[in-house]
């Protein structure tokens, strides 16, 4: 009885393509049978797939291209606004920039600053919605001059200020570096630091390995396959899906080149 259980069970690990792991001892109306204990043919699956995967790790590297810059800034502000109408001066009151290694592909540094503005200080029900921005993250923080100052320092603490370190800012859109920030800088009249000069605007880079222009953020990561992280509209969570939108583009033979340029 017990011999013929065994070959059924044989038979059908065969049928299954399952192979030997290892040995195990049970019992059968009082006799030791020795069972035979199998690697499901799931996890051959599994194996396949993750060499599968590893293959086209190596195939994907393949593909990355020399870049002209040493790294990417990945920057995206929030700023001030009410629903269905345009405010002035809109201020910044979120400054999130977040550097990447452009042969790593791997984020070295991170500044964050949420800012206090000086007009509309009272953020509208709309801004906290669309942001995720509340009173008491602005309230007490530093105006748009000092957050400037602390990324100048930030800048040169990691040794983007040197003539032979070439960085490059990446936005998603003209709109941060092209009218935010010199609007605000010249209502206030502040001078706007020369390396906010150019920047790579992320939708024209989609275009050009997907022959495609995307509207918004939300439409790359989907055409791409790359999941959404955190909020949408929170600045720094912008900030790491449009690292994201970058890397996987230099997977595919990017080039990073400046699209915008305010020189």
């Amino acid at each position: 009885m017990s011999g013929l259980l065994l070959d059924i069970f044989k038979v059908h690990c065969r049928a299954r393509r399952q192979h030997v792991k290892t040995f195990l001892a049970t019992h059968f109306n009082g006799q030791c049978v020795c069972v035979r204990t199998f690697q499901t043919y799931s996890s051959l699956l599994a194996a396949r797939k993750k060499m599968a995967t590893q293959s086209l790790t190596v195939e994907r590297k393949s593909q990355i291209k020399e870049q002209y810059f040493d790294y990417f800034l990945i920057l995206d502000f929030e700023a001030t606004c009410k629903e269905n109408e345009k405010i002035y001066p809109q201020e910044i009151i979120e400054f999130p920039v977040i550097k990447i290694n452009a042969k790593t592909l791997q984020v070295e540094s991170t500044f964050h600053q949420y800012v206090e503005p000086k007009v509309y200080k009272e953020l509208t029900p709309f801004c906290t919605q669309l942001t995720g921005i509340i009173q008491d993250m602005v309230d007490g923080k530093p105006h748009l001059e000092e957050t400037l100052q602390s990324f100048d320092k930030w800048m040169l603490d990691n040794k983007l200020l040197g003539a032979d370190t070439k960085s490059l800012f990446v936005t998603c859109g003209d709109w941060d570096l092209k009218t935010m920030l010199p609007s605000q800088c010249s209502y206030f009249k502040i001078p706007v630091p020369k390396y906010f000069g150019q920047w790579l605007n992320i939708k024209k880079g989609f275009a050009e390995v997907t022959g495609s222009y995307p509207r918004e953020m939300m439409g790359m990561l989907s055409s791409l396959q790359i999941p959404h992280q955190g909020r949408h509209h929170s600045g720094i969570d912008d900030c790491k899906n449009i690292g994201n939108i970058l890397v996987e583009l230099l997977h595919r033979g990017y080039v990073a080149k400046a699209s915008c340029s305010n020189r």
